[in-house]
């Protein structure tokens, strides 16, 4: 992926799982803190606390206030981010990538995987 969050943000974003369908990335910051330009691809992002946010895009801002416990749709993107509110901003990004239909043998099995 052009502009990968893990690899121009270290600090900030970590992999936390990744398989052949998906990428899940643990993204943390402090209050004032400014990421680099970076693409998510199509994502549903978890919150795990409240959170204000600045997002930045060719020359175009946008400020959202999300609260703890909440999954939203994400649109592949590119942009940076500020944290502008007075917590730490505590979230996961579920990046999908292209999911081919089950096969018989991955419909047998069933419930959560390592992989």
């Amino acid at each position: 992926m052009a502009e990968d969050p893990v690899e121009t943000n270290p600090m900030n974003y970590r992999v936390a799982f990744e398989n052949e369908r998906v990428r899940v990335l643990e993204y943390t910051d402090s209050p004032g803190h400014k990421t680099t330009e970076h693409s998510h691809p199509d994502s549903v992002m978890v919150t795990v606390n409240g959170f204000r946010r600045r997002i930045s895009s060719e020359g175009k801002s946008m400020d959202v206030e999300l609260p703890a416990a909440v999954a939203r749709w994400l649109p592949a993107q590119r942009h940076s981010g500020e944290n502008i509110g007075e917590t730490d901003t505590h979230t996961f990004f579920v990046e999908l990538k292209e999911s081919p239909l089950p096969t018989n043998d991955e419909a047998e099995h069933l419930g959560p995987r390592d992989s």
